[in-house]
Order: C-alpha cells, then sequence, then structure tokens
C-alpha cells in the first residue's frame, strides 16, 4: 500500500517511510469503527485533510532538531507524521486512554518511532522540546498556559490552528515575550500554521 500518487509527490518520501504511512491510516480507518479518531466526514479525504496537513510543518523543523512535542495528539496528528519524515526524538502526549494505545499500536505495527504519553500535559515534567506541536487542541492563551512548564527561550512552537487564528493571537495582548508568524495552511485555506516562539 502506497500514498496516493498526487500526494506522493508532495510528499517526497521514500517507498519504506511511505507504506509505513499507509499502513498507519489503514489502521487509523479499522480503529475509527469503534474509536472516534477524526471527524467522520473527513475519512474519504483522509490523506489530504489529515497526513498533508501534518506533513506540511516539516519544512518548518529545523534539521538540528533532536526533540519534538505533540500535545493532544489524539489521532496522531501531527506528531505520528512528523516521527514518520523527521529525524528527531518525537513525544506524542494524549490524556484519553483508548486513543493512546492507538497511538501505541501505530508506533508498534507500523514502525513509526515515538514514545507515548498517556497523561495530561501539566502533569508531565519539562521534556526538553526543540519543538512544541498542537492541533486544534485549545484557545491559543490556553494553550499556552498548558505548554507554560515545557517551553524555553529554545523553544519553536507549530501550532495547526483554524479560521479563528487571527483572534486568539489578538486576544493574548501585548506580551513582548511572545513573537509569531502567521502562514496560510497548504490543505484549508480558511486555516493557518502559527510559528510561534518565546523569549526569555
Amino acid at each position: 500500500m502506497r500514498p496516493p500518487a498526487a500526494l506522493a509527490g508532495r510528499l517526497d518520501v521514500s517507498r519504506e517511510t511511505g507504506e509505513k504511512l499507509a499502513a498507519y491510516v489503514a489502521l487509523l480507518e479499522k480503529w475509527q469503527t469503534r474509536v472516534n479518531l477524526v471527524s467522520a466526514s473527513t475519512l474519504p479525504d483522509i490523506w489530504n485533510r489529515h497526513i498533508w496537513d501534518s506533513a506540511q510543518l516539516v519544512p518548518l523543523v529545523p534539521a538540528n532538531t533532536r526533540r519534538i512535542l505533540d500535545v493532544g495528539s489524539g489521532a496522531g496528528f501531527p506528531g505520528l507524521v512528523l516521527a514518520a519524515l523527521c529525524d528527531a526524538e518525537c513525544h506524542l502526549v494524549e490524556s484519553d486512554q483508548k486513543k493512546a494505545i492507538f497511538l501505541q499500536t501505530v508506533v508498534r505495527e507500523c514502525g513509526i518511532p515515538a514514545t507515548i504519553h498517556t497523561a495530561r500535559i501539566e502533569s508531565l515534567p519539562s521534556l526538553g522540546a526543540d519543538i512544541v506541536t498542537a492541533r486544534a487542541l485549545a484557545p491559543m492563551d490556553k494553550l499556552l498556559d498548558l505548554l507554560a512548564h515545557q517551553l524555553t527561550p529554545a523553544s519553536r512552537c507549530l501550532f495547526l490552528k483554524g479560521a479563528q487564528a487571527k483572534s486568539e493571537l489578538a486576544a493574548l495582548g501585548t506580551r513582548p515575550e511572545l513573537s509569531w508568524e502567521l502562514t496560510a495552511s497548504l490543505t484549508n485555506p480558511a486555516a493557518f500554521v502559527v510559528d510561534l516562539t518565546v523569549s526569555s
């Protein structure tokens, strides 16, 4: 099994990596029948809506990145996709036990290297991540509060956000320790990628 031809060109991955991602998609479709992992309406377009949506972050991950932390991983987006495509240690945090078991199953059966933490991010000690990711987890202000103990001046946050991204950033007010760049999503004209850093 391989990614759709049109998408494979955009992903530019090896045959082995493409097969791992395809096996991941197959597992998700199988598990979706008993665990609500993604919106059922997105399944027919799963490669674009979930795999490519996650993979668009790869060019933003520096080559020397040591550790990626994905929070509220759910079905594994973007965490498992980044684990498959990036040469970095990946940690996924998911508090829902059924979803965490799914993530562990993907890691084991698809050979995607990642560490799964069945916990809330607030309960974990700092993992010293270079890159912190989240997708549709919480409003920006709450998300930054949840991640406060995980962020250092060396950390960079890559958040996949919907149409509310601009208003959420505006709601942060004047916070001189924060700097960010907002770019349009490659998969949804109404969505955005927030590239955010926290200075000391």
